[in-house]
């Protein structure tokens, strides 16, 4: 990131609003033509930029739909709705919401496929979506231990497995449920989803709950 900076000095400084133009026409490309006829230089004609300015900033396919599909989980918020378990059930609902996409549904499942074969596309899929969003599980679980509703975790490497593993749970369910089993992940699944997720599978379900 540091050389990338540095570099921009000395050229022309890099534009935000290329940047927006073709990752959104990025992802309106998916939609229309799919992942295997998706072409950089169709990109740049939809985005109204030349192909050098395209070429400057990604190195291929594999990492141009990675950013575009990472911008849309930037969007991703944790709501302030007075308790862990109906923050979590907000937050899952947004990202159900973001997957039912067409452009996040056939990004997401085009480089993950990628991906099993490309180790530093898994770790740009890791750098971009992954670490950028365990922010929601840090935001989450500092606020549910200042309400005392979780136990503070003073060693930092158990705090960490925590943290991935509360990630892993929320991100796997959910992209199970929407993309691989292709069954909504509405306000009754989120729910019972938060209710196992916070109380385990001994918990009693709902009065009334189907």
């Amino acid at each position: 990131m540091q050389s990338r900076r540095t570099a921009s000095r000395t050229g022309r400084p890099r534009s935000a609003a290329a940047d927006a133009a073709i990752l959104a026409a990025t992802r309106e490309a998916l939609v229309e033509l799919g992942w295997s006829k998706l072409a950089l230089s169709d990109v740049a004609q939809r985005a109204g930029v030349a192909k050098t300015t395209l070429y400057r900033r990604w190195a291929g396919k594999n990492e141009l739909v990675v950013d575009a599909v990472a911008e849309l989980f930037d969007e991703l918020e944790l709501p302030d709705r007075g308790s862990l378990a109906a923050d979590i059930e907000g937050v899952v609902l947004q990202f159900a919401a973001i997957l039912a996409r067409p452009e996040a549904r056939s990004g997401l499942m085009a480089v993950v496929a990628e991906a099993t074969r490309d180790d530093a596309l898994r770790e740009r899929i890791r750098a971009s979506i992954v670490d950028r969003q365990m922010r929601l599980v840090l935001e989450g679980r500092a606020r549910a231990q200042r309400r005392g509703e979780l136990p503070p975790e003073p060693d930092p490497a158990e705090s960490s497995r925590t943290v991935d593993l509360i990630f892993d749970m929320v991100a796997g369910a959910v992209v199970h449920r929407t993309l691989v089993s292709g069954k909504p992940a509405d306000q009754a699944w989120v729910h019972g989803f938060t209710r196992v997720l916070l109380l385990g599978l001994t918990a009693q379900p709902d009065v009334g709950t189907a």
